[in-house]
């Protein structure tokens, strides 16, 4: 089992990465949450890696933090009907802390807004995750400490409604996240957010 990779970016995009590891390239499929974190290209980078070996292939995952791996195992491990392109876009469309935090809510409108999860899957993400032993108390625990910023809150909310709009999830990803830096710390209303990322998707 891979478990990590630590090398030279080679390429970056929203959804994978190539790293150069002693002149092997290793193309590695990435969530947009772990997009944000990387370096420049040419940088040397660490990637903690999932290895899913099929028939056909063994497909690397990679992640910038032992939280999103965590979930993603978790996801393709324990909710029937959840595979490794669901999960990614599940961290694609929420930070791990928001989701947890809405498992532990039963919150299943915020999660059915994410691109790949239904009402059904969402109601099952619910159901089947609540049951496993420990999680939710270990969420509720973890979610009041954690909890995410309300600046986070609206940048999630205003992505999910350029979504509803029919924009792609990377074009509205980078469009709230472009405009939420340049308000530098100051947070922003979602509805606002959503005009302003209106203006950079036009």
């Amino acid at each position: 089992m891979i478990t990590f990779l630590e090398g030279i970016l080679a390429e970056a995009y929203p959804t994978h990465a190539v790293l150069n590891v002693h002149g092997v390239g290793y193309h590695v499929s990435i969530p947009l949450s772990s997009y944000d974190r990387l370096s420049s290209v040419g940088s040397k980078i660490h990637l903690l890696t999932h290895l899913q070996i099929r028939e056909d292939a063994h497909v690397l995952y990679g992640f910038a933090t032992s939280a999103e791996r965590d979930l993603f195992r978790l996801l393709i491990n324990h909710v029937s009907g959840i595979g490794p392109k669901t999960a990614l876009d599940v961290l694609s469309g929420i930070s791990v802390t928001s989701f947890k935090a809405a498992v532990v809510a039963g919150d299943a409108k915020s999660l059915s807004q994410i691109k790949g999860i239904g009402k059904k899957t969402a109601e099952r993400v619910l159901l089947e995750l609540k049951d496993k032993v420990g999680i939710a108390a270990a969420w509720e625990a973890a979610s009041a400490a954690q909890a995410p910023s309300e600046k986070d809150r609206e940048a999630g909310d205003a992505v999910l409604a350029l979504m509803a709009l029919g924009y792609k999830q990377v074009d509205a990803h980078k469009a709230v996240k472009a405009c939420s830096e340049a308000q530098l710390s100051q947070t922003i209303p979602s509805d606002e957010l959503v005009r302003e990322a209106l203006k950079r998707l036009a």
